[in-house]
Parts: structure tokens; C-alpha cells; sequence
């Protein structure tokens, strides 16, 4: 094997006679030096030119959908903590509105491509750079420490972060600012609304209207007029929300009575995800985070719907079938 010139530079595998597809376990061939590439396709340095680029581009569109193909193109695991990193320290320049789209695209970021891992050593990497960040930005602090405490109440950051950084960092002022703000009661409806209106409702308004749409639906049957309260509801980044309440909905209303019929509610829901998938309304990521979170709570919800988890499975396939998920979730 090649040694990489420099830290973080990729190293190309010197086997002879590997084909251009046997790339278990790389990130792709490199035609010119008819290798296979394994590790980060670019150095540190130019991951954090493309990561910047792509956040401030973020800022202009709101796309989060985008940002997340944009990572996982580049195929830098191992830089994926300085995302979190970038995207803070860049919002801290900008104004409410972007500090708001940098917290929800934490949560579109999690937990793929962004591992528990990921956050919590990119979190840890910016408060290790904070003495540099408050000779410019002199509430750097207080910031990062919102962003702390959102990021919990988001459940992209474990509480034990906290923990481990307040015996690891007695005193450190971003730390106790974070729990400050997590003590305060009405906790979670305040951080909320840490940035202020930001571009959208609260997500617990959003929750509320999310079931209104869905209960509306599964009476109708409406396609149109469901997917006209999708896009009022004007929220892409917490699509993903949309599906795992309605498969979760519809599988409390079908329960052990549900039979592979067009009359049921898992059905229907499968149809009205497929119609938002095929008219651009919803992106197929949503909806495979959408099922990844619904999977993580089967334990629980097997408890009130024990054939819960037989349903979740018969979903996944109309959903493939349907067209609106063509990757394992």
C-alpha cells in the first residue's frame, strides 16, 4: 500500500490486478492511477473548502436534503465531525434565521450520515475552539451554549455529553449556560424558540398539525388535498416526521385486525407517502429517516400493537413497491 504524502490525504491500494468494482470496504477507484481508493477522497483542508461551500449554500436554500447527498458524496467519514463544527461557527456570523436552519439541519444530518459519534466529537471540537471564536464573535459562548442545549432537546446529542464534558471541563461557562437553559421549566418549548421565529413554527406546532393532516386523510382518502396540507405546512426538513407518525397512526388504527387489504389504514398511507414521493413534494431520504427513527420506538410500540413490528415490514415493501423507498432505510 502507497503511504498518503500527507495526514488526511487518501491512500490508494498498489494490489495488482483488483477490478474496478471490487471496492468492498473502499470509497471508490481511481481510473487514472488504476487503484482503489480507500479513506477520505480529499484532504482536511479541502473538505472544509467543499463543507463551507456547501453550508453557506444551505443558508441561501434551506435544502437540507442537499447538504446530506452533498456529504455523503464527498465520502469523508472520518472528517464528518468537523460538519458540525463548520456549520455552528458559520451560523454565529449570520442572524437568527440561520442559526435556526443550522439546528434542524443537525437533526437531518442524524444519524445518518452523522453518527452519535460524529456530533458528540463535533461538538467537542468546537467547544475546544471557542477562546478563538470570541476574539470575533464576543457571544460566541452564549451561542454555542443554545446550540448545546437545542441539540438535546433535538436528541441529536446524548444529556450524558453534558455530563462527561462538566467533569471532564469543571466550570466551562458554554456547559453551564446548557444547563442552565435545560433546567428552566417549559424547557423543550423554549429552546424551541432559542432563535427566535427562525423560518418556520415550533415543532411541537408542527406535531400537532402533522396528526390533524394525517386523521383528515385516513377519513378521505384525499391524495390532492393532503398533499396540498404538506406543502402549506412548508417544513422539508421535518418531512421525516410526517412518516413515522403516519405509519404509526395506521398501525395503531389497524392493530390486530389488519389484513392486506385496500380498505386499511397502513395501505393508505403507503399510497399517500408514494403520491408525495413521485410529485417532488417529499424526498425519498425523509422518508427512509422517517422509518429508521419509527424502528428505533417498535420495542415500545409493540407493547399496544404487538404484530407492530410483522406491519412495519409489509409497509417497507409497499413502500419500495410504490416507489417512494428504493434504499434500505
Amino acid at each position: 500500500v502507497d503511504d498518503a504524502a500527507e495526514e488526511g490525504k487518501y491512500i490508494l491500494s498498489s494490489s495488482e490486478g483488483l477490478e474496478a468494482n471490487s471496492t468492498d470496504g473502499a470509497n471508490g477507484y481511481d481510473p487514472v492511477a488504476e487503484r482503489i481508493v480507500y479513506g477520505p477522497l480529499l484532504t482536511l483542508p479541502e473538505f472544509k473548502i467543499r463543507l463551507a461551500e456547501t453550508v453557506k449554500e444551505y443558508f441561501d436554500s434551506a435544502d437540507a436534503d442537499e447538504v446530506v447527498r452533498g456529504i455523503e458524496e464527498m465520502k469523508c467519514k472520518t472528517f464528518h465531525a468537523e460538519v458540525v463544527k463548520r456549520a455552528i461557527s458559520l451560523s454565529l456570523d449570520e442572524g437568527p434565521r440561520e442559526r435556526e436552519l443550522t439546528s434542524r439541519l443537525l437533526t437531518s444530518l442524524h444519524p445518518r450520515p452523522l453518527s452519535d459519534s460524529d456530533l458528540e466529537s463535533g461538538f467537542a471540537l468546537l467547544l475546544d475552539s471557542l477562546s478563538d471564536l470570541s476574539i470575533d464573535i464576543p457571544d460566541a459562548k452564549e451561542m454555542v451554549g443554545c446550540f448545546l442545549a437545542r441539540a438535546i432537546v433535538d436528541e441529536v446529542l446524548t444529556p450524558a455529553f453534558v455530563s462527561t464534558r462538566n467533569n471532564t471541563h469543571p466550570g466551562d461557562e458554554v456547559v453551564e449556560k446548557a444547563v442552565s437553559l435545560l433546567s428552566r421549566e417549559h424547557c423543550t418549548a423554549r429552546l424551541e424558540k432559542v432563535w427566535g421565529p427562525g423560518d418556520g413554527r415550533p415543532v411541537s406546532e408542527l406535531k400537532v398539525v402533522i396528526d390533524q393532516l394525517l386523521e383528515e386523510y385516513l377519513l378521505s382518502r384525499e391524495l390532492d388535498e393532503a398533499a396540498r396540507c404538506v406543502r402549506e405546512m412548508n417544513a422539508p426538513h421535518f418531512h421525516h416526521e410526517l412518516v413515522k407518525r403516519g405509519v404509526k397512526i395506521a398501525m395503531e388504527k389497524d392493530g390486530l385486525d389488519h389484513t392486506d387489504t385496500a380498505s386499511s389504514s397502513l395501505d393508505a398511507v403507503a399510497a399517500l407517502f408514494s403520491f408525495l414521493v413521485k410529485n417532488a413534494i417529499v424526498s425519498e431520504y425523509q422518508v427512509g429517516k422517517g422509518m429508521n427513527r419509527l424502528r428505533k420506538v417498535i420495542p415500545d410500540l409493540k407493547l399496544d400493537v404487538p404484530a407492530a413490528p410483522a406491519m412495519l415490514d409489509e409497509f417497507e415493501k409497499m413502500a419500495r413497491e410504490g416507489g417512494c423507498l428504493t434504499s434500505p432505510p
